[in-house]
């Protein structure tokens, strides 16, 4: 009996081995006697795509299968219409700090995740709105973070962030990253910013390259609200432009005077993992850990 009969394999646009790991997938799915349906942007152009059904929305489906690196399950995250479907994830040699599987595990660990051998590893997104003059200009979700940023030129921002309508500091910096437990260990980790448990309700903000050298990373309850409004804002001399990147994906550039709120969202990312908690094992051999220094 299988605990996952209909299957959906999504994969990274213009990826080299594309058609090598799809197939793989495809022979141990059909020999353990599930349906694969194949994502009709990612795989229309295989000879596999005439002969399996292909779907534009991923709904109605036991499970989805996303092949590639960290970017392309971020992009799965974002275009997930039914957040009850788990993902499981296969990496093709990047770092995939994200992933669960190597193609070269597809064999041996794919028929025990149909069996219902694996475990689902829920994680917490973050809900992220723009405003302008009072009216909402954007809504989006991430797994990772919601950066806010001066990228034309060289230029520090005013970013006056408030926590639950309290505000806490103006940050003058080259922007701020506002950061999910999973996010803590991609850019915010990079900029300085703390290794957070996936397993606990928080949010990290982590400024880039403040000015002051008192403001540090800090990391606040997961329910608590944040508010960022841009008081940078453009003269004669200069041009300022600012920006929100939602998971290095999607581009929104700002005005002085917007506004950025951040919730935890009511909706969760499922992960399916062999593993109840492989974290610390990912720490070690993902960001090399447990390598001797000599």
């Amino acid at each position: 009996m299988l605990a996952y009969k209909k299957v959906g394999i999504t994969v990274k646009s213009g990826l080299s081995r594309r058609d090598e790991a799809v197939r793989m997938l495809i022979d141990s799915l059909e020999k353990a006697g599930a349906e694969v349906l194949l994502d009709r942007r990612r795989c229309n152009d295989m000879e596999e795509a005439a002969n399996h059904e292909l779907f534009d929305i991923e709904k109605g489906l036991d499970l989805l299968i996303v092949v590639g690196g960290d970017g392309t399950i971020l992009r799965a995250v974002r275009e997930l219409a039914d957040p009850s479907i788990p993902i499981l994830s296969v990496n093709l040699g990047m770092l995939g700090f994200l992933a669960e599987m190597m193609i070269t595990d597809i064999p041996e660990s794919l028929p025990k995740f149909l069996r219902g051998e694996g475990t689902i590893d829920e994680r917490a997104l973050l809900d992220v709105d723009a405003f302008r003059d009072g009216k909402k200009i954007h809504s989006g979700c991430v797994l990772n973070e919601a950066v806010l940023s001066q990228g034309s030129i060289a230029r520090l921002v005013d970013l006056r962030t408030s926590i639950n309508g309290e505000e806490l500091t103006i940050y003058r910096a080259d922007g701020l990253i506002i950061a999910t437990p999973t996010g803590s260990s991609a850019y915010s980790l990079a900029a300085g910013g703390p290794v957070v448990h996936p397993k606990m309700s928080a949010t990290i903000l982590t400024p880039i390259n403040p000015q002051s050298f008192s403001q540090k990373p800090i990391v606040i309850p997961g329910d608590h609200e944040v508010e960022v409004e841009i008081l940078t804002k453009p003269n004669k001399f200069h041009t300022i432009e600012v920006s929100l990147t939602l998971d290095g994906q999607t581009h929104l550039s700002l005005q002085g005077h917007d506004i950025i709120r951040t919730k935890r969202s009511a909706r969760t990312v499922k992960f399916l993992r062999l593993k109840t908690d492989g974290f610390y094992a990912t720490l070690r051999n993902k960001l090399k850990w447990g390598d001797r220094l000599d």
